[in-house]
């Protein structure tokens, strides 16, 4: 008993006579995959501020992301690349507040440094000899590039459907696939690994992004202060050097 007592005296001593505070628990973010860059940048300056908060950030498909959530993983903020995905976590009872419109996006295919296949367009993508992929029909950027192709007139068959655009953008790079829709950031995002064919606007598809608050969020004040942080000047400012509108 008098062990416990001089090592709580010890404590209080070295703090200056009170006891320190506990760390606040880590900032838990689930995030559309093609956030992956911008979002961990945003991550970075969002811990700098005297909080003491770490984010934790988990990148996935966007349906992918809402199943954990339904299934009971543990989320703070919730961040979509479409609002059919926020509309379903909504439904379930999983959100908190609002959600919050916070970037806007556009798509453009992927193609392999150089445009070897030397593809100019959507129609392109049918031509015979050409591998095109893209991610699945349930994934939002699956379903914007269905929707592109379809107001172009295009039957491009795809031929694998990937989990998320990253993964799309990987099959790129390793010469497993010719071309793939992705967004314009993930282009940017990959460098030059991948070269980027625009989409004339008359063809594109804008993807809205919103977050929101998870239900039953373990730190909801720093969670409200994060997505303040991404709608602030700063964190669009961010998002912008990303290729986010």
């Amino acid at each position: 008993m008098r062990r416990i007592a001089v090592v709580a005296f010890l404590l209080v001593s070295a703090c200056g006579g009170s006891i320190m505070p506990a760390a606040p628990p880590p900032l838990t973010v689930y995030a559309a995959a093609s956030l992956t860059d911008s979002f961990k940048a945003l991550g970075a300056s969002f811990e700098q501020a005297p909080n003491g908060v770490t984010v934790r950030f988990n990148f996935a498909g966007t349906p992918t992301l809402v199943t954990q959530i339904e299934q009971g993983a543990h989320a703070d903020v919730f961040a979509s690349a479409d609002t059919a995905n926020m509309d379903r976590l909504r439904a379930d009872g999983l959100t908190s507040g609002e959600p919050r419109v916070f970037a806007h996006n556009k798509l453009e295919i992927a193609v392999a440094p150089g445009n070897p296949k030397r593809i100019a367009s959507l129609a392109d993508l049918a031509r015979p000899g050409v591998v095109y992929i893209s991610a699945a029909p349930t994934v939002p950027a699956g379903k914007y590039a269905g929707q592109a192709l379809a107001k172009a007139g295009v039957a491009a068959r795809s031929r694998s459907f990937e989990t998320d655009v990253k993964s799309v953008l990987a099959k790129i790079e390793l010469g497993e696939a010719d071309a793939g829709i992705v967004y314009v950031t993930d282009v940017r995002a990959a460098g030059a690994k991948v070269q980027g064919v625009p989409i004339p606007d008359a063809y594109n598809v804008v993807a809205t992004y919103p977050f929101v608050e998870v239900k039953g969020a373990k730190n909801s004040t720093v969670a409200r202060m994060f997505i303040a942080y991404v709608l602030s000047g700063e964190g669009q400012s961010k998002l912008a050097t990303f290729g986010f509108d």
